[in-house]
């Protein structure tokens, strides 16, 4: 089915509680999420779908409702103070998202809802039960997960492992973005009968290849691409540069660059760049608006995505569809996308692992980089494009719900 493809309109209505498809990336709780609400709702929307988003109001300055230009419409819930609130904060205000979701639909029911984090899905039934409202609930994120690596530095609620679990046998079907995550859930105690594995994507005339920009004789350059976190593996970056010499990491992400001073993790960096000797070598761009990402992409020789654990990781596809090769830690979504040996190389997670021959070995055969590049650009154009993820989520939708333009065959 073609995005292109006009249908008889379904109802669609998406709960997104802290992740607004109109959110600036780059955030402490902006990323891969938004990303994904935004453009599947798109994509639904272009062929002929009535799509609504729900999102928690952040702002009091935020209108009710704002209506994108494929007609995708915005609701902004009110659900807690209009300011932003850390998510892992949002729980105590999902039962007034809940009831909101209940008198919007007792009103104007949509055929379907997709939840998107745990506590979505938490609101969204709520929302739809009485109602008889099929549910479908994405993830995005697991909480045994990051139980399991954050341990007691989780600020995750207390609740979230059993709400996770409820709210995986309460609805309607399991959309998981990769094979990683179907063990995790099955691990739960998840029927595997009702999970069905759709995977993010990527725009790939958004990211596409383009000429290096770069003078001749420059540095190669590494990038590091994401939030400003620990977990993401920058600090491992960073070490490995000291035994790639001629070598440049260039890190994209955090608050903007005016603000870095004042960023915990951008000092911390700093400081292992200064500790390891690589100082001179180590740029901490800050955050990167979307528009000038592909062009920092597709000039870079090489991208490392080094996350200690990772749902899924749009990084990756958005540097293979720039024919920039990945060396990426076999983690999560990561064991999916990147091809060992064809589009780039896994890493292990261990941190003791060192990085420095893979990346030497990788910057001193131009013709290897090149062959996992292009390898790279038809793996996004075969598997990982917005359009196949439209496809994908429409099929589960269909399995749910009674919109003839959505039935079909759950992939």
């Amino acid at each position: 089915m073609s995005s292109r493809t006009r249908h008889p309109a379904g109802r669609v209505a998406m709960v997104s509680e802290h992740a607004s498809p109109l959110a600036a990336l780059g955030g402490p709780d902006a990323g891969g999420q938004n990303v994904y609400v935004a453009q599947v709702a798109r994509q639904l929307a272009r062929r002929g779908h009535r799509v609504t988003v729900y999102t928690r109001r952040d702002s009091a300055d935020l209108p009710d409702r704002v209506t994108l230009d494929d007609g995708v419409q915005v609701v902004h819930v009110p659900a807690g103070p209009p300011a932003p609130v850390p998510k892992d904060e949002l729980l105590p205000h999902m039962s007034e998202f809940g009831d909101f979701l209940a008198r919007q639909w007792s009103l104007d029911p949509p055929d379907v809802v997709h939840a998107h984090f745990w506590m979505s899905g938490l609101a969204a039934l709520a929302g739809a039960r009485e109602l008889g409202i099929p549910v479908v609930q994405t993830y995005h994120a697991l909480g045994t997960v990051k139980k399991r690596y954050q341990g007691a530095s989780d600020t995750s609620p207390p609740q979230r492992l059993a709400i996770e679990e409820a709210v995986g046998h309460d609805c309607a079907r399991i959309i998981a973005t990769c094979s990683d995550e179907v063990a995790e859930l099955k691990a739960m105690g998840l029927d595997e009968d009702r999970i069905s594995i759709v995977p993010c994507g990527v725009d790939p005339d958004q990211f596409r290849p383009a000429p290096r920009i770069r003078p001749a004789g420059a540095r190669k350059r590494l990038l590091s691409v994401g939030r400003l976190v620990p977990r993401k593996g920058f600090d491992r970056a960073i070490r490995a540069l000291a035994g790639i010499p001629g070598a440049e990491l260039v890190v994209a992400g955090g608050p903007g660059a005016g603000l870095l001073g004042a960023d915990p993790e951008a000092r911390r960096l700093a400081a292992i760049a200064a500790e390891y000797g690589v100082a001179d070598r180590v740029t901490l761009l800050g955050g990167v608006g979307r528009d000038r990402m592909p062009a920092l992409m597709a000039d870079a020789d090489l991208v490392l995505s080094l996350p200690r654990y990772e749902p899924f990781g749009i990084v990756p596809l958005e540097a293979m569809a720039c024919a920039t090769p990945v060396v990426a830690t076999a983690v999560g979504g990561q064991l999916d996308t990147v091809v060992d040996g064809t589009t780039g190389v896994l890493v292990p997670a261990d941190e003791d692992h060192d990085l420095g021959p893979v990346v030497r070995a990788l910057l001193a055969d131009p013709e290897r980089l090149a062959r996992y590049g292009a390898a790279g650009r038809r793996r996004v154009l075969t598997h990982y494009t917005w359009d196949r993820v439209a496809d994908g989520v429409a099929a589960v939708y269909g399995a749910v719900s009674s919109i003839p333009s959505l039935s079909g065959v759950v992939r």
